[in-house]
């Protein structure tokens, strides 16, 4: 009886040692990480997503980081840090707008852009709709309305008067401030009747205009550093900025819709790869064997020396193994083989 503890700790004390070795052992690690790899691509070519795991599952760990995990504490606060020190970083003074896309690249792209379907129809409802051509109406009232307080001053809105004084139908020849009014309706109904013809009449071109505005002010700006982006952004405006995006998601986040969209998106997943292999899946979002291996090779040998150094990797080993040197099932083999 006195020797099996002591057989029991020298085969716990060889098979520690012998563990430890494998991982430490550069080959011996290899060799571990590609039988692991292999094993486990044979069992995903015979297993389907559906055998694995059922939708459930995976929609209640979707709600629960999109939906119950607070966003609080140190998250926005980090992601506040890391959009400051990006805003601040030099590499922004050294690189060009034309160093990250080239003339050719954003010609593609804004043409790309300009015929998308959704591109039209956004820019026929903003000419279509009467909030534009309010908004026009709007902007020339006040021009003249200035122009009318401050004669003298030189505003740039004289030229719309002088347009509308030549166009309206009794002219603006004796505008003054008693028929400030009279005026006011004038202005409104000429520019109201201009501004839809204008639009009316640009609307088949819009999307080209808009091209051309955009393919501008690339030409005006394409040698400016990317740093130039801080004479509109400030660093202000990036913490305002990751305020709203933080607070926006606080509360969107809360909402039946995401929930519905989540379960929606998962149920879709399952059931246009519920039958497909675990193997199959991980080549179609692009993860394959040698992606597999590389970063097993990348991360466990530096993660497993570091550990190891600091007396880590034998003591988790030691203590996973020793509860069976140290059980009834162990002694009870030690009197079966004699």
């Amino acid at each position: 009886m006195a020797k099996r503890p002591d057989t029991a700790a020298r085969l716990l004390d060889a098979h520690v040692e012998f563990e430890v070795g494998r991982l430490l052992d550069p080959a011996a690690f290899e060799a571990t990480v590609v039988e692991e790899v292999d094993h486990f691509l044979a069992l995903a070519d015979r297993l389907t997503l559906g055998e694995a795991i059922s939708a459930e599952p995976v929609k209640a760990v979707a709600q629960k980081y999109a939906v119950q995990v607070p966003v609080e504490g140190a998250i926005p606060e980090l992601v506040g840090e890391i959009a400051r020190s990006l805003y601040r970083n030099s590499v922004n003074d050294e690189y060009r707008l034309t160093d990250v896309i080239d003339d050719r690249q954003f010609d593609e792209l804004a043409t790309a852009v300009g015929e998308l379907g959704v591109t039209k129809r956004v820019l026929k409802r903003v000419l279509e709709g009467p909030a534009t051509i309010d908004t026009a109406v709007e902007a020339v009232t006040r021009a003249v309305d200035s122009v009318l307080e401050e004669p003298d001053e030189g505003h740039e809105a004289a030229d719309v008067v002088s347009w509308l004084r030549d166009r309206t139908a009794w002219g603006l020849r004796t505008a003054a401030r008693p028929v400030r009014p009279v005026i006011d309706t004038a202005v409104e109904k000429a520019t109201r009747t201009g501004a839809s013809f204008v639009l009316r009449s640009n609307e088949d071109d819009a999307d080209e205009l808009l091209l051309e505005a955009a393919r501008e002010a690339w030409r005006d700006h394409r040698d400016e550093s990317l740093s130039a982006y801080r004479d509109v952004v400030t660093e202000d405006d990036v913490d305002d900025i990751v305020v709203l995006i933080f607070e926006f998601w606080r509360e969107f986040r809360n909402t039946a819709f995401l929930r519905a969209l989540i379960d929606e998106a998962i149920d879709y997943v399952f059931e246009k790869y519920g039958d497909t292999p675990l193997s199959e899946l991980l080549g179609e979002v692009g993860v394959f064997r040698s992606d597999l291996i590389e970063e097993g090779l990348r991360f466990g040998p530096p993660v497993v020396e570091r550990l190891h150094a600091d007396g880590f990797v034998e003591s988790v080993i030691r203590r996973r193994l020793a509860a069976f040197y140290d059980s009834e099932e162990f002694r009870a083999a030690l009197r079966r083989w004699g």
